[in-house]
């Protein structure tokens, strides 16, 4: 079973109408198709054009481990997505070593890194497969230009936290390419003795 948000709906709006921004998904026998439910004030006609990604992740997710439970968010959060728009941080070292320097949490909450999936259209095929092979590696992946997908095995809550330190350690970013880039944030030393002090193995810095 999946609850999905509909096509055109509004995250912050579902605390006060759920029903009128979320759908059920119950998949039939054989996982080759499925069965949408909805109340009866949905507005809507179909679901988010990014289920399928969300699916694809899902599924990725669940075959590969004993995991019972999975979320995924896909949001636009400002910070990250415009950095997204910058030719440099399309690489992925240079994206996780400017980023994870901002905030000791940063590297013990994220020490696999963030992915990053080039430009897709969006509801493609081609974004679908690029966001379950980074999604498989990272928690969080940015999808370049367009906003980020993250997914936690814990909680809902989990991805949502850690969306914020991936947008919190973005708006530092932006605040330093403001400044003219005069900070120095945390250097590779200081983050390598926070992970011997908190025993998270890491390979970005």
């Amino acid at each position: 079973m999946f609850i999905v948000t509909g096509s055109g709906r509004r995250l912050r709006e579902i605390m006060d109408d759920p029903t009128a921004h979320l759908a059920c998904i119950i998949v039939n026998e054989g996982g080759q198709t499925g069965q949408l439910h909805t109340a009866e004030d949905c507005p809507f006609e179909r679901v988010t054009s990014e289920f399928n990604s969300h699916l694809a992740v899902h599924h990725d997710r669940m075959r590969g481990e004993n995991i019972g439970f999975q979320a995924i968010i896909h949001a636009q959060p400002v910070y990250l997505t415009y950095l997204s728009h910058i030719p440099r941080y399309w690489d992925e070292t240079h994206l996780n070593r400017h980023l994870l320097r901002w905030q000791p949490e940063a590297i013990i909450n994220l020490p696999e890194g963030i992915g990053m999936v080039p430009f897709h259209v969006p509801g493609s095929a081609e974004l679908m497969s690029a966001s379950v092979a980074s999604l498989h590696e990272h928690r969080i992946a940015i999808w370049t230009k367009h906003g980020v997908m993250v997914r936690s095995d814990d909680s809902l809550d989990h991805a949502v936290d850690l969306l914020e330190y991936a947008e919190t350690a973005a708006k530092y970013e932006y605040l330093d390419l403001t400044a003219h880039e005069i900070g120095e944030g945390l250097t590779a030393e200081e983050i390598r003795a926070i992970c011997r002090e908190f025993h998270v193995k890491q390979d970005i810095f």
